[in-house]
């Protein structure tokens, strides 16, 4: 039951089903059944985050979305969009036993040099970094917390 270690984020009630000692949930956002993977326990938690205390809404948000780079298959965790399908979020979710590094960090960035988002985000479920990127100055700069949706998309 590692895969279900409790994290800080927000508990939700998922709709967790055992099937032969394969746990599995349904994902809100893809409408299937998904086995419960560390990581997927974690990217689960931060869409539910995103959506009940963000405000994000949940027709908006796109898990495992792929990409090319360098000629390589890749698949971003979580990535929002604003209401006219512009990126506004990317999130790299990794297991709770995996520490948030500088490799970290590279993953996301190498991944944001296809898709050019202005706001970041890193969770293992125990730790999130958040951080806004502003590509004129060639600059970014870490938050304490992840702006609510309204913050960055006002109606």
């Amino acid at each position: 039951m590692d895969q279900l270690q409790p994290l800080t984020l927000p508990p939700y009630p998922f709709k967790i089903s055992d099937k032969d000692g394969v746990l599995t949930m349904f994902d809100e956002i893809r409408k299937k059944h998904i086995i419960i993977t560390p990581e997927e326990w974690v990217r689960q938690h931060f869409v539910q985050y995103l959506i009940n205390q963000k405000n994000y809404p949940k027709t908006l948000i796109k898990l495992e979305g792929g990409l090319k780079l360098h000629g390589m298959a890749k698949r971003t965790d979580i990535v929002v969009f604003n209401p006219a399908g512009e990126k506004i979020l990317m999130v790299e979710c990794k297991a709770p036993s995996v520490s948030i590094n500088q490799k970290v960090f590279d993953q996301i960035a190498r991944y944001n040099m296809t898709h050019k988002v202005a706001l970041l985000a890193v969770s293992n479920g125990l730790q999130h970094y958040y951080c806004n990127i502003d590509f004129k100055a060639k600059q970014y700069k870490f938050m304490e917390n992840l702006p609510d949706y309204r913050e960055i998309n006002p109606l």
